[in-house]
């Protein structure tokens, strides 16, 4: 492996590792944002306590998400001059202002409201707050639209024009923002975004119903997370479906190293196991279903899918990685998907608080939104390799004259003070996590109270809790 090689390899690594940090986050408060906003519009249309209670549990995790989000983020951009200033340098006029755009409405205005949504409610008002959480959730959904089509763009140019320099310069920024794969992966991401937050809130929820079944904010957190995943989880298998099919038409060779198809074929088998080889170009030890694959990608039994071997070597993506981090992807999916329909099927045996095994099931759950949010990124950038402008500029030609030993140094300090801040971070997360939501006297709050007939909820507001942060 010669020199220019291992800085692009490391590299390459120094930014995945940076970027799969940074992506968690935003998973997260993408999700908790808009969890947020329908808390508090429950209590102030219900005026129960136990929404404001959940508001305030939840609204500590989504600031401290939030933080760690923005700070993970600035450090990732740092490394577009020092690892990678001739794809900067390139697309500069076009990526630039997209990310710009970013910062001028989505920042800004998560930004401005922040303070309000978490420590403003008694000095503006009810109605103003609620207008404060609604720009803080709408500002995470801009913000994910700025930053995907400008990802969206790198995957499936458009609206450009190549200057005497060799740089990307903006031609049509309509063709720009809404090019062939942004609709997609915008739907895709923001819920698979909305998944991660049900899965987190369930588990969480799920924990503290293992722990008192009565506990009245876990039953609450539970039952919306189970209401979100029963719902979404469906749509977003279809949205996939649909994704699929437009990285098909745009970019065909991705596709077939995520099904490890070497072999152009009609009537191709869903390859359901194995272990792809590009030296050998063939997947060995498959185990697939035949003709499913051609009906999945085409819709038709015998549709033509492109094996790796109908594009040039050196345009191809490595297969082994999209290939398992694709059925990462995609199984972790149908599980929420039974997780979903079995919680719908324990509201209607009237079980839901109670099933214990489904609330395990919940509570391994937790992470799963996670890994399949990254396992799907490295999907999608993996299989864009050998190239970070797809079809246009390769990566060995977007990157910095800079050292191997200095990337390698830089790699080595981001793994210790990312797992030292972050990890801490985190650490602190699971704790809150795992604190029981208190009523506003301090205590647990229990589920109905038979005996008197009314909900320990109604006898607080009955006695003037349940008012103010």
């Amino acid at each position: 492996m010669d020199f220019g090689q291992t800085a692009e390899l490391l590299a390459r690594f120094q930014f995945a590792f940076t970027v799969s940090f940074h992506f968690i986050f935003p998973a997260l408060s993408i999700g908790l944002a808009s969890y947020l906003a329908v808390l508090n519009a429950m209590w102030l249309i219900r005026r129960d306590s136990a929404y404001l209670n959940l508001f305030d549990y939840w609204k500590t995790i989504f600031a401290i998400t939030f933080g760690m989000g923005v700070v993970s983020g600035i450090v990732m951009s740092y490394q577009f001059g020092t690892n990678w200033a001739a794809f900067s340098d390139k697309v500069g006029p076009v990526i630039g202002p997209l990310m710009g755009y970013e910062v001028l409405t989505a920042f800004f205005l998560e930004a401005g409201f922040l303070g309000i949504a978490l420590f403003g409610r008694r000095r503006v008002g009810d109605k103003l707050h609620m207008f404060a959480v609604l720009m803080v959730a709408i500002g995470t959904l801009v913000s994910a639209t700025w930053i995907l089509a400008a990802n969206s763009w790198m995957q499936t140019p458009a609206g450009y024009a190549i200057a005497e320099n060799g740089q990307f310069v903006p031609e049509d920024w309509w063709a720009i923002i809404f090019n062939p794969s942004f609709p997609y992966r915008l739907v895709h991401t923001v819920l698979a975004a909305f998944l991660t937050t049900a899965f987190a809130v369930g588990a969480t929820g799920a924990y503290h119903l293992l722990k008192n079944r009565g506990n009245r904010q876990a039953r609450i957190m539970f039952s919306m997370a189970m209401w979100m995943a029963a719902i979404v989880t469906p749509i977003q298998i279809v949205a996939g479906d649909m994704h699929g099919l437009n990285t098909l038409e745009h970019q065909p060779a991705k596709v077939a190293a995520m099904e490890g198809h070497y072999e152009t074929q009609k009537g191709a088998p869903l390859i359901l196991f194995g272990i792809p080889d590009d030296e050998a170009e063939t997947t060995h030890f498959a185990i697939g279903i035949p003709y499913l694959g051609s009906l999945i990608l085409t819709h038709k039994l015998d549709g033509e899918i492109k094996g790796l071997t109908a594009f040039p070597k050196d345009e191809r993506p490595k297969a082994l990685i999209p290939f398992i981090t694709f059925r990462v992807m995609v199984g972790l999916g149908f599980l929420m998907l039974g997780v979903g329909a079995w919680s719908l099927w324990s509201r209607y045996r009237r079980t839901l608080y109670t099933n214990k095994w489904l609330h395990r099931a919940a509570l391994a759950m937790g992470p799963s939104g996670f890994i399949a949010v990254l396992a799907g990124w490295y999907t999608t950038e993996v299989g864009r390799q050998p190239f970070t402008v797809y079809g246009l500029l390769r990566t060995s030609e977007s990157l910095s004259n800079v050292d191997a030993e200095a990337i390698g140094a830089s790699l080595i300090a981001f793994i210790i003070v990312y797992f030292l801040v972050f990890g801490a971070g985190t650490f602190y997360i699971l704790r809150r996590m795992s604190m029981p939501p208190l009523g506003d006297d301090g205590e647990l709050q229990r589920g109905p109270n038979r005996a008197a007939g009314t909900t320990p909820a109604i006898q607080l507001e009955a006695n003037g809790g349940g008012h103010g942060a």
